[in-house]
């Protein structure tokens, strides 16, 4: 009692205690994917041929029913594709949690640019969000560390790929959602982690993803009921003579479509490099770098 006037502690108590979040984690129902072929889980082949990657690796983990899952991705597929194309799809499905691994495409491509890069994805994740996802992207390592180049394009990739992971870095920034550096998951950089190509993880890589992300997931408060195993199981064996094969028929194709958009840019900076050791005197010239 104060003044005269009563106070009711039960209504004091109700008052001053605020509502306290609920410490229960939260449950993903609803996943979808998003990219390009690392999405499609090109890398990680099933018997009887079908792909099996990331994704389903990580529904698992999460204990998202069939129902609930939806891979929008295909392969050659760029941020400008993801946008017009898949995006409509997965915002229908409504999910919980949205998967984006796409842009390594775009670096390869002659029209490369990295504002309208940053346009695009920051329209998908702002058109995800508002739809009560959580979107999760990926920023990337140095590829050129994997795929054996010669020095100058090896410098133009790791530029173009500082350059992709400028504008993703800029646009997660603005959004503060969690993305996964794929420079800093463990194994990123070993052989065992990547296909016969390597440009694709194997099963090993896509199950290395799918805990990278399952980790992000876990500490922004999911639920994961089964962490993503590292044991590879369930996968169709790789022999060599599918490394012959894929070489022969898919590797040389790939790399002189790709090398014809990418080599204009490694000329202009071994240009530059020849004018600066003209100005400076000579400097080492990088070596290629393969993955140990």
């Amino acid at each position: 009692m104060a003044d005269g006037v009563r106070v009711d502690c039960d209504d004091l108590t109700r008052t001053a205690i605020p509502d306290l979040p609920d410490p229960r984690p939260r449950r993903a129902r609803r996943l979808v994917v998003l990219g390009d072929s690392t999405a499609v889980g090109l890398g990680d082949p099933l018997p009887g041929g079908a792909w099996r990657g990331v994704g389903p690796l990580l529904a698992d983990a999460l204990g998202v029913d069939p129902a609930g899952y939806l891979n929008c991705s295909f392969t050659g597929a760029r941020i400008a594709c993801v946008r017009a194309e898949q995006l409509p799809a997965a915002l229908a499905h409504r999910p919980d949690v949205a998967l984006l691994v796409v842009g390594m495409n775009d670096t390869l491509r002659s029209d490369f640019t990295p504002h309208r890069l940053a346009a695009d994805l920051d329209h998908v994740l702002t058109a995800l969000a508002r739809t009560g996802a959580l979107v999760l992207p990926v920023r990337y390592h140095d590829h050129g560390r994997v795929f054996r180049l010669p020095g100058s394009l090896h410098r133009a990739l790791r530029a173009r790929i500082g350059d992709l992971n400028g504008a993703i870095d800029d646009v997660v920034s603005r959004h503060g959602v969690p993305c996964l550096d794929l420079d800093a998951v463990p194994g990123t950089y070993e052989l065992s982690s990547w296909s016969v190509d390597r440009l694709h993880p194997s099963e090993l890589g896509h199950r290395l993803l799918a805990r990278g992300f399952s980790d992000l997931l876990g500490d922004a408060g999911y639920e994961v009921p089964s962490p993503v195993s590292l044991t590879c199981s369930g996968g169709a064996q790789v022999s060599a003579l599918d490394h012959v094969g894929w070489l022969v028929a898919k590797g040389i194709p790939w790399l002189w479509r790709r090398g014809r958009d990418l080599v204009p840019h490694a000329a202009g900076i071994m240009l530059r490099s020849a004018a600066d050791r003209r100005r400076c005197g000579p400097v080492q010239e990088e070596a290629p770098v393969t993955a140990h």
